[in-house]
């Protein structure tokens, strides 16, 4: 029974972050012409956004 509400826990979480990457980077405007121009920089703010999904995806789920 734990196995299947950790599991179920794992997939909300997984389908949370995915939508709110793509969400977040539609809205700040990182798209694959930013990272064929300014690789760096896409990374740079990629890996912002990871690090917001990563806040939103434990406090919103995983914490509850």
């Amino acid at each position: 029974k734990l196995y299947e509400h950790l599991a179920e826990i794992d997939t909300s979480a997984c389908n949370m972050a995915k939508y709110l990457i793509k969400e977040m980077a539609r809205k700040q405007g990182v798209t694959e012409q930013l990272k064929a121009e300014d690789m760096m920089k896409w990374v740079g703010l990629m890996n912002n956004i990871g690090a917001c999904v990563d806040e939103i995806v434990l406090n919103d789920i995983v914490y509850s």
